[in-house]
């Protein structure tokens, strides 16, 4: 019970935020304390996808010194991560160093952080994938019961990655 009354209590959190100046950090700002109460994570990124470039954008980080908000980073279509993340639409749970060097091109980067595991968990909106929340962590952080309760914290995302298209 006690595990609900927190993951509530972070719901409603991220979900006040949204009602906050400061748009679209102060929403994710909540979400990476949210998250990091309710599922843990030593990194905290959210990325905009851009389907009909290809492309994806790094927006908000937890860590702007080690992992900075960046330019733009081509899709690979035809890589099974993109297919099952951005173009179905289902998380991705990397549980070793090994994972993460299969989906991601800077491996060599997140491993020099001491970060072993990733969780993708894509936002969706009228079927279409907008862009990504995602939380990294030591090896074998994270469960299947992780992507579940972070499918939630996306979807409240949904209203911060439309105003980026909006500013």
């Amino acid at each position: 019970m006690r595990d609900l009354a927190a993951m509530v209590a972070a719901l409603e959190a991220v979900a006040a935020a949204g009602a906050m100046a400061g748009q679209p950090d102060a929403i994710f700002h909540a979400m990476e304390v949210a998250t990091r109460a309710t599922i843990g994570h030593r990194l905290f990124t959210v990325m905009r996808h851009d389907p009909i470039a290809g492309r994806n954008r790094r927006i908000f980080t937890s860590d702007p010194v080690a992992y900075p908000v960046s330019g733009h980073k081509p899709v690979d279509w035809a890589h099974p991560w993109a297919q099952r993340v951005l173009r179905h639409g289902e998380p991705w749970i990397g549980q070793t160093s090994a994972d993460i060097a299969w989906a991601y091109p800077d491996h060599e980067r997140i491993a020099a952080m001491g970060l072993g595991s990733a969780m993708n968990l894509p936002v969706r909106w009228n079927g279409v994938v907008l862009g990504t929340v995602n939380l990294l962590d030591a090896e074998g952080h994270f469960a299947e019961e992780s992507a579940i309760r972070g499918m939630v914290f996306a979807a409240l995302a949904v209203p911060a990655l439309l105003a980026i298209d909006e500013a």
